[in-house]
């Protein structure tokens, strides 16, 4: 079936925010005493924070989560005065949009920080929605979201495609039944993406651009 629309991660993959998130939790964690590398703490983001904390403790209570997900969005909010598109972020948002597709973001961050993203993309002319932290119960790798980004395109999950950077974001859209087209700029090698399930991997959005014509997203 045709692809209709596209539904777009946002850190990592259109922003280039997944390092800081690394170190930012990094930051919170040692502040909580625990001492974690910033390697490990890296090949978590993508995880919401209800998945991520546990995922590095081994194990954390209501309490642990609320408390390091403030002390990293403490941190991470120094940064957004000088957070950055990705190469083509938002020539990729717009092209898709001209080509006819439903687009939408897909992001588990708060509301708060989701409008500082919107921003830092600058085109909500161009979207059709979006999604935060507080539109699913579960974070990815659970499909929660991108389901919930099925629904606000009126999108079934073959007509639609999936842009993420992460091994999580790989693993969500195909429990959702959705393809998913990696990205290699937020730090995850094309070959740990293609292992998790990608479709097809590219460098950045940039790099999507320069091969529209014979990925998934062209239509004849």
């Amino acid at each position: 079936m045709a692809v209709r629309g596209v539904l777009f991660d946002v850190d990592g993959t259109l922003v280039d925010s997944g390092y800081i998130h690394a170190v930012c939790w990094w930051q919170a964690l040692r502040q909580q005493g625990h001492d974690i590398s910033t390697a490990t703490i890296h090949r978590s983001i993508g995880m919401g924070s209800d998945r991520l904390v546990p995922h590095l403790l081994g194990s954390a209570d209501d309490e642990d989560i609320t408390a390091l997900s403030a002390a990293h969005d403490t941190l991470y909010s120094t940064y957004w005065s000088r957070l950055r598109p990705l190469p083509g972020a938002a020539d990729l948002v717009r092209r898709a949009h001209d080509a006819g597709l439903i687009t939408i973001l897909v992001s588990s961050a708060g509301a708060i920080e989701l409008e500082v993203l919107r921003r830092v993309l600058d085109v909500d002319d161009v979207l059709d929605d979006s999604t935060s932290a507080d539109d699913g119960d579960r974070s990815k790798p659970d499909p929660d979201l991108v389901e919930v980004g099925l629904r606000k395109g009126d999108l079934t999950p073959d007509e639609a495609v999936f842009i993420g950077d992460a091994v999580w974001d790989v693993e969500a859209s195909a429990r959702a039944g959705v393809r998913c087209l990696a990205m290699e700029c937020g730090g995850t090698s094309a070959a740990e993406l293609r292992a998790a399930g990608a479709h097809t991997t590219y460098r950045d959005p940039a790099d999507l651009l320069d091969n529209w014509a014979a990925s998934l997203l062209h239509q004849d």
